[in-house]
């Protein structure tokens, strides 16, 4: 990119999205991509451990709880982490339309503070596709999935060819996740933003 900023809003053109048949079906969880994902990996002991489950048409939803490790200011959580449990769940979205995205932009906006221990309600959604680029928001509310916001995002991300990842990460891990002898996981590694 020539130092644009990705627009957050679909231009003229934009498809709707369209939800791939083999998607997971509404309901079902949709499982950690990698093991060593700060957001959905179970390897990762501070990490987010955050489970998406596929909602209806291109969207899904998760939980989050803030533990002690998450904390900026004393007792609530650190913005950046709970833009991270954003963009993890839109992330999530890449399995419903069966692509490989990453994130190229993600706006949040910090609507009230979220204290350590609660579970962080998430919801996330793909509103139009244009070319490479999925258009995305989420919301994340306390108190149950119809609380009040706390926080929420607009984003865009963009499709990838799964060299995206081999050439830019780093080698080690890249040769390990390859060399997986369980070949579901190997696509897995590699099929949502990491």
């Amino acid at each position: 990119m020539s130092g644009r900023t990705t627009a957050l809003a679909p231009p003229d053109g934009a498809e709707p999205p369209v939800r791939h048949p083999d998607a997971p079906a509404p309901g079902e969880v949709i499982g950690s991509h990698y093991e060593h994902c700060f957001g959905c990996g179970g390897g990762v002991p501070h990490g987010l451990h955050l489970e998406a489950r596929a909602g209806e048409g291109v969207s899904v939803t998760a939980e989050f709880r803030v533990k002690e490790a998450h904390q900026g200011a004393p007792g609530l959580a650190h913005g950046g982490v709970l833009a991270t449990a954003l963009d993890e769940t839109l992330g999530s979205l890449g399995w419903l339309l069966r692509v490989i995205a990453v994130t190229g932009r993600l706006e949040t906006d910090y609507v009230q503070p979220v204290p350590v221990g609660t579970v962080l309600h998430l919801d996330a959604a793909v509103h139009a596709v244009h070319g490479r680029k999925i258009y995305a928001t989420a919301t994340g509310r306390i108190g149950g999935p119809e609380g009040p916001v706390a926080v929420r995002a607009s984003a865009v991300f963009i499709e990838v060819k799964i060299d995206h990842f081999i050439e830019n990460g780093r080698p080690a891990e890249i040769q390990a996740a390859l060399a997986d002898p369980d070949q579901v996981k190997v696509a897995r590694a590699f099929e949502v933003n990491p």
